[in-house]
């Protein structure tokens, strides 16, 4: 669990830096792009890939390519869908978004679905409808792309959490197909930056590559967590989304000072026993 743990950290701070970012005039989009010169450059040195594995035919070359595409295209859908839709629901579709993966523990996995399984499943979708339902007033939405971009989103974040827990089967060439998912990833966005004539700023560049660091140890010790439970996606799935926004919301209230609604809290309190329900025992 401490490797889950570490992951949920580096995930509410990736969400931290960006959410300061904006406030400090920060260009997100330069800053994801030099995000996966970072996490590729500490793949390499802290990782080792060797390339000659990926010419295993084990080797999940779809699920790299696909991680690839996703990582840099749910940062612009998002973006759209914050645009169109407002945070908040953006927010909302991105934290639902669970359930995709839940279903695939099921369908794909063949994790059988029982006891405090059910019960913790239960209580971690009931806890993030209630810290939904308490964060800021979702506003009147007219605009007809939004629902669009909002199952983009929805779609988009629960196939990358399917698709994480395939990288984490992919046993000695993890590493490289992780290189090779950030090098894609890196390249399609710094194309499209260049495409859009981007003037490059040394803020967004440091920022960036502090973003890469975070993000590598979110997505690091995310697999590793799958690797340590391969029988139990579901535990992995759902602890590391309730988790993440359920710290979040704290560090919002503690150190954004963002209030804590009736829903917030009880949610909270669910979101807690969701997870002690869904450890193995």
């Amino acid at each position: 669990m401490l490797i889950l743990l570490t992951s949920i950290l580096c995930s509410v701070a990736v969400s931290i830096l960006l959410k300061v970012a904006r406030s400090k005039n920060i260009d997100v989009a330069q800053a994801i792009a030099f995000n996966y010169v970072m996490a590729g450059g500490l793949t390499v040195a802290l990782l080792r890939p060797d390339p000659a594995s990926l010419l295993n035919p084990s080797t999940p070359y779809w699920v790299v390519i696909a991680l690839g595409v996703l990582l840099p295209s749910i940062f612009l859908v998002m973006a759209a869908a914050v645009r169109h839709a407002g945070i908040v629901l953006s927010d909302a579709a991105q934290r639902l978004s669970l359930v995709i993966p839940l279903i695939a523990a099921v369908v794909i996995f063949g994790e059988a679905i029982q006891g405090s399984k059910v019960v913790g499943i239960v209580l971690g979708l009931i806890a993030l409808l209630c810290l939904t339902l308490g964060s800021k007033k979702i506003d009147d939405q007219k605009n007809p792309k939004a629902v669009l971009w909002l199952l983009g989103v929805w779609l988009g974040y629960g196939c990358i959490d399917v698709l994480f827990k395939q990288l984490s089967k992919s046993g000695a060439g993890f590493s490289s197909s992780l290189l090779v998912t950030f090098s894609l990833a890196g390249l399609l966005l710094f194309g499209w930056l260049f495409a859009r004539r981007t003037q490059w700023q040394a803020r967004n560049i440091w920022a960036g590559l502090l973003l890469g660091l975070l993000n590598f140890g979110n997505i690091y010790f995310y697999i590793r967590a799958h690797q340590q439970f391969p029988e139990n996606p579901t535990l992995v799935f759902s602890t590391m989304n309730i988790g993440v926004i359920t710290l979040g919301t704290l560090v919002g209230a503690g150190f954004f000072k963002e209030k804590l609604s009736v829903f917030s809290l009880i949610g909270i309190a669910l979101a807690i026993s969701a997870i002690v329900a869904l450890i193995p025992r």
